[in-house]
């Protein structure tokens, strides 16, 4: 009886671990459950971390203040650890020299000495920048958090620059427009989907709730906010902004627009749901003990939907991204000297680029990776969040 009795502890202690765990709990061990969206949970934070740190893990400033004169439409440099002359167990680099001739018509041509090497050193000195500074200019608006003064590099080299994305035509690195470009194209998903959330939870919320007369005006409102076409919409609101506006000004636009006309979806699901719920006996308890309706659905209704929000939260990401991508893309979104995933997108529909500078194709395998794991950290919080999911 002793023999028998020792396994089946564990296996009593799991099954009442089981059954007293929170919601959030189950989710989590569901999800970890699931490789493909442990993966891409990890890449995602990779990416997102790249994104906020970019200017300490960018070499140079990604604007045209941090171009290199030498080098504009460069090819990327990779460090290597062995060449004909021997390994080094630091990475280095090949100088470049640029030369005229009376062979080239006395045009810069650069050449690469394999004898002079360039080694790659790490947390080098460079151009001071504020790390977590936020500085906006808007109107009735006015915020400015200086950050930390940095002038630390992650990585360098001991002379010259290094590249390891190339640089476009004007001699921008490449690889530090990327890291920004991937926090700005994130920071305007954040954005708006925090404010089509907000417009969701409450118009889906009293909508639910109220039913009657109510329900129908704001249903309403609703479909004539999804009848909206997208395109056509912003085609005449990028003629509306002025030129003048700052690149600022420009983004909380572009994220604003974004996040008025993404909320109907999330909206008709949370009425749905509240329609569903509101005549439980868990809600007519809490009227019954005096409280309000905003009380009962902040806290008895939303909460029985939370899994889902979440859910719907993450997979808003992507296609928010997508949005902003895709409208930069075609010229109605952000402009230069904002970096973003669109703007970069911008400068591989050149003929001369998809012949010559396929370098310039490296920030789209970024945005492809980054909406990928989007897309399967949702799926994974989808089957996580369901509680049939382990029956099927």
């Amino acid at each position: 009886m002793q023999a028998a009795a020792g396994p089946a502890a564990p296996d009593r202690k799991a099954r009442e671990a089981y059954f007293t765990a929170s919601q959030g709990e189950l989710i989590w061990a569901r999800f970890r459950r699931n490789r493909a969206a442990m993966a891409a949970a990890c890449v995602l934070l990779a990416i997102v971390l790249a994104g906020f740190f970019a200017p300490l893990l960018s070499p140079y400033d990604p604007t045209i203040a941090g171009r290199d004169r030498d080098y504009p439409n460069g090819a990327p440099q990779i460090p290597r650890f062995c060449d004909h002359n021997g390994c080094s167990l630091r990475p280095f680099l090949y100088t470049l020299e640029r030369t005229r001739s009376i062979q080239t018509s006395f045009r810069w041509v650069t050449t690469v000495n394999t004898e002079k090497r360039r080694y790659v050193q790490f947390f080098v000195p460079g151009p001071e920048y504020r790390l977590f500074a936020l500085s906006f200019d808007l109107p009735g608006v006015a915020i400015d958090i200086p950050g930390i003064a940095i002038s630390t590099r992650l990585f360098g080299v001991d002379s010259g620059s290094i590249h390891l994305f190339g640089t476009d035509s004007a001699g921008k690195d490449i690889f530090s427009r990327t890291l920004h470009a991937i926090w700005t194209s994130l920071a305007v998903g954040t954005i708006g989907v925090l404010i089509g959330f907000v417009l969701a939870l409450v118009i889906g919320g009293v909508a639910g709730y109220r039913g009657g007369w109510i329900d129908g005006l704001l249903q309403m409102l609703t479909d004539a906010v999804r009848t909206i076409p997208a395109i056509p919409l912003f085609m005449a609101l990028a003629a509306f902004m002025p030129a003048e506006w700052s690149a600022e000004r420009r983004f909380f636009f572009i994220a604003t627009i974004l996040g008025l006309i993404s909320w109907p979806t999330l909206a008709r699901r949370v009425r749905t749901h509240l329609l569903t719920e509101r005549n439980q006996e868990y809600v007519l308890a809490a009227k019954l003990c005096g409280a309000s309706g905003g009380h009962v659905v902040r806290r008895h209704l939303l909460p029985s939907f939370t899994s889902y929000i979440i859910v719907d939260l993450v997979i808003s990401f992507p296609y928010m991204v997508l949005s902003e991508t895709a409208l930069s893309f075609i010229g109605l979104g952000l402009k230069d000297p904002v970096n973003s995933l669109g703007v970069m997108l911008q400068n591989v529909t050149n003929t001369d680029v998809l012949l010559n500078y396929q370098w310039y194709f490296i920030p789209v395998i970024f945005f492809i990776v980054l909406v990928l794991a989007f897309v399967f950290v949702g799926d994974g919080l989808r089957d996580a969040a369901d509680p049939y999911a382990d029956h099927r």
